[in-house]
Formats: structure tokens, C-alpha cells, sequence
């Protein structure tokens, strides 16, 4: 069975939301360490859920990672949703079908429909 591309946008069932969350989470962790070994660089990722729960991974001792971040002076690249979008809309959206791309933000809740 293929996988069919999904609109980005807010999940509103909250069972379906939280299947997301933990697939997509995963699959975010599993990118995570593929890249800190393929690379050889350190990775801390740190999550928050809709419940406020802490969720992170660390290719190494996080407290040591954190430390670090907290003496670095200017990050080397730094983005946000909005830098994310602005290069998929330059690319062409390379098959992304986000509705952000044609006006919503992210970063702020849907209203109820």
C-alpha cells in the first residue's frame, strides 16, 4: 500500500492527531540520529506536545549539548517555520501541499470550522 501525500495543516480529531504525533516524532528521532552518525555531528531535539510534555533525543549527553548552545554566541543557521516555507515556495514546494503556502501560518491556531 503507497502513502498519499497529506495537506499540512492542524489534525482537529484528537486520536488522529496524537497517531501523528508519535509516528512523526519517531520518524523525526530516527532523522536525528541517521544524520549524527552519517555526519558525525551532535544533535539535541527537543519536543513539546499540545500537553505541554518535554520529549527529546540526544545523539550524546544532553546536558553537555544544552551547555554548549547556551555558550555558543550566533548559531551558524538558525530557521523557523516561516524560513521553511519561504524556501519550499522558492523551490516550487517540491509536492508539498501546505496551506500555509497560500496565506495560513503555522504559528497560529486554526479557528473552528
Amino acid at each position: 500500500m503507497g502513502r498519499k501525500k497529506i495537506q499540512i495543516q492542524r489534525i482537529t480529531d484528537e486520536r488522529n492527531k496524537q497517531v501523528t504525533f508519535t509516528k512523526r516524532k519517531f520518524g523525526l528521532m530516527k532523522k536525528a540520529y541517521e544524520l549524527s552518525v552519517l555526519c558525525d555531528c551532535e544533535i539535541a531535539l527537543i519536543i513539546f506536545n499540545h500537553a505541554n510534555k518535554l520529549f527529546q533525543y540526544a545523539s550524546t549527553d544532553m546536558d553537555k549539548v544544552l551547555l554548549k548552545y547556551t555558550e555558543y554566541n550566533e548559531p551558524h543557521e538558525s530557521r523557523t517555520n516561516a524560513d521553511i516555507i519561504e524556501t519550499l515556495r522558492k523551490k516550487g514546494f517540491n509536492g508539498c501541499d501546505s496551506p500555509e503556502l497560500d496565506g495560513r501560518r503555522l504559528d497560529r491556531p486554526e479557528s473552528p470550522e
